[in-house]
């Protein structure tokens, strides 16, 4: 905490576990009457209500305000739950901090994730076979939606955490779901970390380098998307893209993709666009390849992404 900091006044993202009690008291005692909680009631699990309650009581305790938001964190079919959640917390900060009441306070937001989730945040990449920007693993500060957001504690252990926070006598709730096994994340926290920390007991500071090295790495590779997304044109043009290297256009068209529709393609839906960009040298030849929720199909002399929903 001693090199956190951030523009205040801050808001802390409190679920009412023992990571986000530690770090909301943490920073309530560092900035006094700066800091403000941030429950998101998701509505999924039937104690949600009870975390509400304890949080108000816990921010009671500490002089803290407390605003309570109400969302649908139910995940659609082929979705996770936890990636449901996720995108729903985010989408309730934004609407916050547009809010006419709440504009004024919520420029920064700190969350409690730390060292061990950015472990199994690297595991979880490793295993999908991500690339740079998986590895890179989660950032310990970002902007989105005018807000920074922060993570302060990416290099404590939640051991650690809960060892400061048993001395300070504020409650905790323990979320059920940390423990049920059904979810990939709980699954490395109960049977990879113990053993990781029994074979390589420094792997919590090693892996976080390797994520630095590789948000790094990722850095670099995004200035040159945008420069060649410059070069390229938007939408791309098919003949200024042929001139780049294939690593390059697989560099460019990701970027494009994810900045314009939010859509990222899976390594062999590149791959394939890119092997049909090889071969497409004549006016006639024709693209039209599936990349997430919609099409890449050539239009004259460029590739346009389609909307599979607008189509229909």
């Amino acid at each position: 905490m001693a090199a956190f900091e951030p523009a205040l006044p801050l808001a802390v993202a409190y679920s009412g576990g023992a990571d986000s009690t530690a770090l909301l008291l943490a920073c309530a005692e560092k900035w006094p009457r700066q800091v403000q909680a941030i429950h998101i009631h998701h509505g999924v699990q039937a104690a949600a209500d009870d975390f509400e309650r304890h949080c108000q009581a816990v921010c009671a305790q500490l002089e803290v305000p407390l605003t309570v938001t109400r969302v649908d964190g139910r995940h659609a079919p082929g979705q996770s739950p936890e990636d449901a959640a996720r995108r729903a917390r985010y989408q309730a900060f934004e609407a916050l901090a547009i809010d006419e009441d709440a504009h004024k306070t919520l420029k920064s937001i700190a969350i409690a994730q730390h060292a061990d989730d950015q472990v199994e945040t690297l595991l979880l990449a490793l295993s999908r076979g991500a690339g740079l920007a998986g590895l890179s693993a989660m950032p310990s500060s970002w902007v989105r939606g005018g807000i920074c957001y922060h993570r302060p504690w990416l290099r404590v252990s939640g051991a650690d955490i809960r060892a400061w926070l048993a001395g300070r006598g504020v409650a905790y709730i323990e979320d059920p779901s940390n423990v049920n096994q059904q979810f990939t994340r709980n699954r490395i926290r109960a049977r990879l970390l113990p053993a990781l920390q029994a074979t390589f007991p420094q792997f919590r500071d090693t892996f976080a380098r390797s994520a630095a090295h590789a948000a790094q790495a990722q850095a670099l590779l995004l200035e040159l998307a945008v420069q060649d997304l410059a070069l390229i044109g938007t939408p791309p043009v098919i003949a200024k893209l042929q001139r780049l290297s294939r690593a390059r256009q697989a560099n460019v068209l990701r970027h494009w993709l994810n900045t314009a529709f939010d859509t990222v393609p899976s390594a062999a839906q590149l791959a394939e666009l890119l092997d049909q960009l090889d071969a497409c040298r004549t006016r006639a030849h024709q693209i039209r390849i599936k990349v997430g929720a919609g099409f890449i199909e050539r239009s004259g002399v460029a590739l346009h992404w389609y909307n599979c929903s607008v189509l229909l």
